[in-house]
């Protein structure tokens, strides 16, 4: 049975994690028969955001750990409890949250810097040759996190904004559709749009069941 740490950043794609993203990455993974354990940081969102616009929600604030729960039903643990040595591969589901939460990437562009936790994770994944998943926005973590190896990954387009700048961080971005994936082989890495082009879920679900078999393939 592969094992698989799937790392989450709240729940709401405007503040952590995806939603959607995040559970049909847990779907895929348990119908393949996959051991799953869900981690977050054990820290405060970037901030509360209601999910009609996005608008900020004032001075209010949750915890990302805490949040990510509603989405792994309490089965998370603390992104510092995360050991490459533990699992065959690791899978990031994106949303806007990400890019705030596990990076500065929303901010700062190519100039970001992913957490210390998730850096040194995604770093140990990457040393061991084990495979590392990224939907949606995630990939841009990957490019910062793994910029000296010039990892090729997507973001959907080449040309807009966030795949701009993953590719002054050091990334070779790869135009793809929704309902496909792109795998880097030499740095094992499989990365698929999802949301950044949408339509809907039935369009994501179809990259991001590809991503997970290509995933679990890779598993050594």
């Amino acid at each position: 049975m592969k094992k698989v740490a799937v790392v989450l950043c709240g729940a709401g794609r405007f503040d952590g994690s995806e939603i959607h993203e995040s559970v049909l990455t847990l779907l895929h993974l348990s119908r393949a028969g996959a051991k799953v354990q869900a981690f977050a940081p054990d820290a405060p969102q970037w901030a509360v955001c209601e999910h009609f616009d996005g608008q900020i929600q004032g001075d209010e604030t949750r915890n990302q750990l805490v949040e990510s729960a509603r989405i792994a039903r309490g089965e998370v643990l603390p992104l510092s409890a995360a050991n490459a040595e533990d699992f065959d591969a690791l899978i990031l589901p994106g949303g806007s949250g990400a890019a705030h939460n596990l990076c500065n990437f929303a901010t700062a562009g190519a100039s970001g810097k992913v957490i210390p936790e998730l850096y040194e994770l995604i770093h140990s994944f990457h040393q061991a040759a084990k495979p590392i998943g990224a939907i949606c926005i995630a990939p841009a973590i990957v490019a910062l996190a793994l910029k000296d190896f010039h990892p090729q990954l997507t973001l959907g387009a080449t040309d807009d904004g966030p795949a701009v700048e993953a590719t002054k961080a050091g990334a070779h971005m790869v135009k793809c559709a929704v309902d496909q994936i792109h795998v880097d082989s030499k740095n094992q890495i499989v990365s698929t749009p999802a949301y950044i082009l949408g339509p809907d879920i039935a369009a994501v679900d179809q990259g991001i069941g590809k991503l997970v078999a290509q995933v679990l393939e890779l598993c050594k």
